[in-house]
């Protein structure tokens, strides 16, 4: 079975996309690094820059030196960074945490339009500098609105776990109440709340978050021959 690195910026998005993964693909062999003063140092300095991208692409190697068929990173404010890593390692397969994400949402979203009109996502990030980088990795001209769940990852902080759902509940009841037809949770660590978000919104909005979507696009990049096969 192939080896993937996860790679974490942030301590909460350990437990999510393990879980999700012994759900989904529980066979495939894991290595968690986690870096928790990147998620630190970008809030800090407000905008990424070379040397935080340096700090990716040696991630990025440690990683392939250990013997890592993909690599998975799964914090979603550092697109550029993680491009970088994506050149430097192809053709090895590198995902930024919510591009699977983002091409499901992208479908679910031309499934629930009207008239040949795609429907609106929804996209709801815990982490403030996600909704600065994350929707330009979104196809042009998709209909797209984003919030903030404010509170929430402050209270996951704290461990008030009821108290992080609810902010999530209430971001992604906004965005529906605004059009939105399609919701995409942006963090690793907001996949806990899914279920409270399916159960206020109803099944008539799907649901999407980073980890479920990364697993399903893993699997079918090295789950039918992989290099670690």
């Amino acid at each position: 079975m192939p080896r993937i690195a996860l790679i974490h910026a942030l301590a909460h998005s350990v437990a999510p996309i393990n879980a999700a993964f012994e759900a989904q693909w529980p066979e495939a062999r894991r290595m968690n690094l986690l870096d928790d003063s990147l998620s630190a140092d970008l809030a800090r300095a407000g905008a990424l820059d070379a040397a935080m991208t340096a700090r990716f692409v040696a991630l990025g190697d440690y990683a392939v030196a250990t013997g890592a068929d993909a690599v998975l990173f799964t914090c979603s404010a550092f697109g550029p960074c993680i491009d970088e890593v994506k050149r430097r390692l192809a053709p090895r397969p590198v995902l930024k945490p919510n591009e699977a994400m983002i091409d499901e949402a992208v479908a679910a979203a031309q499934a629930a339009g009207t008239g040949g009109k795609a429907g609106r996502i929804g996209l709801v990030a815990s982490f403030a500098p996600t909704l600065v980088s994350m929707p330009g990795e979104f196809p042009h001209g998709t209909p797209l609105r984003s919030a903030l769940a404010d509170g929430a990852l402050p209270a996951l902080d704290r461990g008030d776990l009821p108290a992080h759902d609810a902010a999530v509940v209430r971001a992604a009841q906004a965005l529906v109440h605004g059009g939105s037809r399609v919701v995409a949770l942006a963090q690793f660590s907001m996949a806990r709340a899914r279920p409270a978000v399916q159960a206020a919104l109803g099944t008539a909005v799907p649901v999407l978050t980073t980890p479920e979507s990364a697993v399903r696009r893993l699997r079918v990049l090295l789950g039918e021959g992989g290099p670690g096969c």
